[in-house]
């Protein structure tokens, strides 16, 4: 209404219609002009408040457990899900020295623990759901990170059936026990006064979606864990429990030390990736403690691409 009536009050003899309806269209585009000005400053200025106060990605009061956590990713995300003020179990299979080292550097037993633990069937991963549980006495976190990935070039038409078994055992059966276990214990257990009932993230790769040539055991097993996602996130989030799943390209850890470490083959790995490089665990695991915190409380099934832009999909 406004601009018309400046219009309806000049002291000018009477405009045409033509100006009359420019003259309105002038004076309402700079008004929406001032509007956006000032709607642009007031959020920077909550943004800079915001940034005095500091953004918390909170997790205190929960307990996470994190398969396969002493090393690499693993051992990332243990550290910086303690930051964020979770207790922390976390498994190890061998590295006992990294794994107690761990420990003690994210504040001793009462905060993290380390459970040896092989994972290589159902029954492996059943076990070590039902041992974390009890160290603090709740699980709210379920972190699936452990897997191996057989770093020699193997074709299909000469995979032994050993290492296709022992590679989908540890990669794909033994989280099925694990996460089995997990929600269980995630439904038994009181729930938060608000908030999700629990958390999963499974960890799987960009084999998982475009495949990996003489990898095939590899990236089937990854493949099956971005299904599993999704079908865990149609069942559980009416129950309150979120699945979603973080997919890494080249990270460097000792698994892909191999690969990476000799320069013909680092060369034509990093050469399909826009950012030129391999990621570090820490780039890995601060998208996974997002998926565990209140501001992913509306992401579930959710395929979150760590990757360089590597791979566009989901």
């Amino acid at each position: 209404m406004r601009p018309q009536l400046c219009a309806q009050r000049g002291s000018g003899p009477s405009k045409p219609p033509r100006a009359r309806a420019r003259a309105r269209t002038g004076i309402w585009r700079r008004g929406l002009r001032v509007g956006i000005a000032r709607q642009t400053c007031y959020n920077f200025r909550m943004t800079l408040s915001t940034q005095q106060d500091g953004l918390s990605l909170s997790l205190h009061g929960k307990v996470a457990l994190v398969s396969g956590g002493s090393r690499g990713i693993g051992a990332a995300t243990v550290r910086l899900l303690r930051q964020a003020g979770a207790r922390v179990v976390f498994s190890y299979r061998q590295a006992q020295p990294q794994a107690e080292e761990l420990a003690q550097a994210c504040g001793g037993e009462s905060c993290c623990r380390a459970l040896r633990q092989e994972l290589t069937c159902v029954e492996d991963g059943q076990a070590l759901a039902a041992a974390a549980a009890k160290v603090f006495g709740r699980l709210d976190c379920l972190i699936v990170n452990h897997g191996i990935w057989p770093p020699h070039d193997q074709p299909l038409a000469t995979m032994p059936a050993r290492q296709w078994r022992t590679t989908l055992g540890v990669n794909l059966e033994s989280v099925f026990g694990l996460v089995q276990a997990g929600v269980a214990q995630m439904l038994n257990q009181p729930g938060p006064p608000e908030g999700a009932r629990g958390h999963l993230v499974l960890i799987a790769s960009t084999a998982a979606q475009r495949g990996e040539a003489l990898h095939a055991d590899y990236a089937a097993s990854k493949g099956a864990l971005i299904s599993l996602t999704k079908s865990l996130s149609s069942e559980l989030a009416p129950q309150g429990i979120l699945c979603n799943c973080v997919a890494p390209g080249w990270v460097r850890t000792e698994m892909s030390e191999a690969t990476l470490g000799d320069p013909r083959a680092a060369e034509r790995a990093l050469r399909l990736i826009p950012l030129g490089r391999a990621a570090t665990p820490e780039e890995i695991a601060g998208p996974v403690v997002f998926l565990c915190t209140r501001y992913a409380g509306f992401v579930s099934g959710e395929v979150f691409n760590v990757n360089g832009g590597a791979v566009l999909a989901g």
